[in-house]
């Protein structure tokens, strides 16, 4: 018994004399014993993994584009609000020196499964200034552009040029449609559009009574293939706010809402600007 016990104490010795330095042999080379070395590369059956940027850039090419500059990190401090009890504000630009702009788009008449798939691609903030009369027909259209993280703002129940309204009619405009939309779509909006770009100070009361901050206008407008400016030097300026359809082939001249789209966003690229968006600075 003795000699049993004996031999198996110097086998126990012996094993973990080799495991000691097997261990200590590898941790000199910088490897864990425990864990055995992994094969890794091409030759291991694995592509290299894509840098940094590349499942963007590869989204972008999908559609003919470069991808965009990030925009710069919000201000902290808004620099459109509206004071309280104090008149809704009207505006074409955001006060800026960044070179950003903002893509805000009307209507909602083209209804385009692919411009979904492109702004769930792309990741470009726009602002949708939807009127009731031209979505209520699929309103689940609008749905995932809302989860994605779009703006959502009010454009009107019918479209009317608010200017030949009375007070009441102009209320019933606004605010039916800021009902229409929390309803549908879970929240009510924030920003106005008048049709037309139409107003006058009766607009501005009721917009202000139906819970607007900001009645937005625009300084250029997108056309089937170049911008419309407002200024003469026909140039974007840090800030402005562009305006743009949801249009169709019927009323592009054969181009679909994602060429038009993707016009607009190289138009923006080739004069070195990026897209940030609206709601973070109104």
């Amino acid at each position: 018994m003795k000699k049993t016990i004996v031999l198996w104490a110097a086998l126990t010795c012996v094993a973990l004399l080799v495991t000691g330095c097997t261990a200590s042999a590898a941790e000199e080379r910088g490897v864990t014993a425990s864990a055995p070395a992994r094969t890794t590369g091409p030759e291991a059956g694995h592509e290299a993994p894509e840098a940094p940027g590349a499942a963007t850039a590869a989204a972008y090419r999908k559609w003919g584009l470069k991808p965009f500059a990030a925009p710069p990190a919000p201000p902290a401090v808004k620099p459109v609000t509206r004071p309280a009890g104090g008149p809704v504000p009207v505006i074409s630009e955001i006060p800026t020196r960044e070179k950003i702009v903002f893509i805000t788009i009307d209507d909602g008449a083209e209804k385009d499964p692919e411009f979904v798939r492109m702004m769930k691609d792309l990741r470009i903030p726009v602002t949708m200034f939807l009127t009731d009369a031209a979505i209520r027909a699929d309103y689940p259209y609008f749905a995932p552009l809302v989860a994605q993280g779009h703006g959502l703002a009010n454009h009107t129940l019918t479209h009317p040029n608010l200017r030949t309204l009375g007070p009441e009619a102009q209320r019933r405009e606004i605010c039916g449609q800021q009902t229409k939309l929390a309803k549908e779509y879970g929240t009510a909006p924030r920003l106005f559009r008048p049709p037309y770009g139409n107003w006058n100070e009766d607009t501005r009361a009721a917009a202000g009574t139906c819970g607007v901050d900001a009645i937005v206008l625009w300084r250029e407008s997108m056309q089937i293939k170049n911008m419309q400016y407002q200024r003469g030097d026909r140039k974007l300026h840090p800030g402005d706010i562009i305006l743009a359809h949801f249009r169709g082939p019927s009323e592009l001249k054969g181009r679909t809402m994602t060429e038009m789209t993707a016009t607009m966003l190289r138009r923006i690229q080739e004069q070195g600007f990026t897209v940030a968006r609206l709601e973070d600075y109104v």
